[in-house]
Parts: structure tokens; C-alpha cells; sequence
């Protein structure tokens, strides 16, 4: 294997390490029938359901023109959220520990939620620091919180790689930094992309490194 030229890698949380699928029935129980209730939405709910499993709530709130109050309401119920069953990464995640370099874990949503994820997973030993984007408390954005790591422990663009799911925002946050990025795609959701690196398995991560 030739020299490794990245000195770091930035992850996703969501549908990078673990699927948000093995826990959004459970999780998202009573904010699912909160919406179902009220009605006050465009478009349909099992898509809905869906999207809520791969965007921020705040997006998809407003993707599907939710009510002013069934978005407050929705926000409440979302912010003292915690998950405290058992979770799973992906099977291929334990190959990231092979890799050789500073690793970080960036993730958006609410403080509370993926804080709990984060310790239900044990994934705090894995990096060497996990940052969490909460809208509801910050402007802040995952592009920040990525300048901030390269400006905190002096990396180049070209030192670092991002790897997400969603080439809206880590995806997108990257590019835009001039960082490499690998869109992370476990069920070949995407198919062919187009201008991406795209992988399925971890076992193929080592090529971009």
C-alpha cells in the first residue's frame, strides 16, 4: 500500500456509521403520530417518514410546508429527545479503526439525540473529537465546524477527506471547502453518481486515503 497522504477523516453520524432505519420506528414513535394527528402538512406522510430518516427535521419541515405550530410543537418534542436502547453500526464500520489518522465525527441534529446515539454506539473512543450541529441552538454549520478542525489541529484542505451520505450537506459542505469527499452509499440508494467517489463498504475507503 502506497504512503498514506490524508492526515484525516471527518464522518457522518447518520446513515454513515449506523442506519437510522434500525431505530426510527422506535425513536421517532410519538413524533411520527404528533404529525399524523395535526395533518397540517403538504405531500405524504410515509414520505415524510422517510425523509425525516435522512434530513434535519428543520429541512423537512419545511420541504413539506408544515405548520408554523406542528413545527414548534414538533421541535419540543424532538429536543428532549434521547435514544437508550441497544444500536448497531453498519457490519463494515470496524474497518475505520484500521485506518491510521486523526478522525472526527460531525453530525447534525438535536444536542441531546445524537449525544445519546454517539455514547449508545461507544463511539467516542473511535475519534479524536465528535461535534454535534444543532439548528435549533446555532447558526453554525457543518462547513464551520469543518474549517474549525482544520484551523484547531492545522490541516490543509488537501490533508482532510469527508465521508457522509448526504451530498447536501457534509457532501456539499466539503466540496465547497476544496476537501476530497466519499459519499458512503451502504443500500446503493444513489446508483451511478456522477463527479462523486462513491463506496458501499468501508473495505473500499483505503483507496482515497
Amino acid at each position: 500500500m502506497s504512503e498514506m497522504k490524508k492526515k484525516a477523516i471527518i464522518f457522518d453520524l447518520d446513515n454513515t456509521i449506523y442506519p437510522v432505519a434500525s431505530i426510527a420506528r422506535k425513536l421517532f414513535h410519538d413524533l411520527y403520530e404528533l404529525i399524523e394527528r395535526d395533518g397540517r402538512y403538504v405531500g405524504d406522510f410515509e414520505e415524510i417518514k422517510q425523509n425525516i430518516e435522512r434530513k434535519p427535521f428543520q429541512v423537512v419541515a419545511g420541504e413539506f410546508q408544515f405548520d408554523n405550530e406542528l413545527t414548534s410543537n414538533a421541535l419540543a418534542l424532538l429536543a428532549d429527545l434521547e435514544y437508550k436502547d441497544t444500536m448497531a453500526p453498519f457490519d463494515d464500520y470496524p474497518l475505520t479503526k484500521d485506518i491510521d489518522c486523526l478522525k472526527f465525527l460531525v453530525t447534525t441534529g438535536f444536542t441531546k439525540l445524537q449525544w445519546s446515539k454517539i455514547k449508545q454506539l461507544g463511539l467516542q473512543a473511535d475519534f479524536e473529537a465528535c461535534y454535534v450541529v444543532d439548528p435549533a441552538l446555532s447558526q453554525q454549520t457543518k462547513k464551520d465546524v469543518f474549517a474549525g478542525i482544520m484551523d484547531e489541529y492545522r490541516l490543509s484542505a488537501e490533508d482532510v477527506l469527508v465521508v457522509g451520505d448526504d451530498l447536501h450537506s457534509e457532501i456539499k459542505a466539503g466540496r465547497e471547502l476544496g476537501i476530497d469527499t466519499v459519499v458512503y452509499d451502504y443500500d446503493g440508494k444513489f446508483g451511478s453518481l456522477e463527479d462523486y467517489h462513491v463506496i458501499s463498504n468501508f473495505d473500499k475507503l483505503a483507496t482515497f486515503i
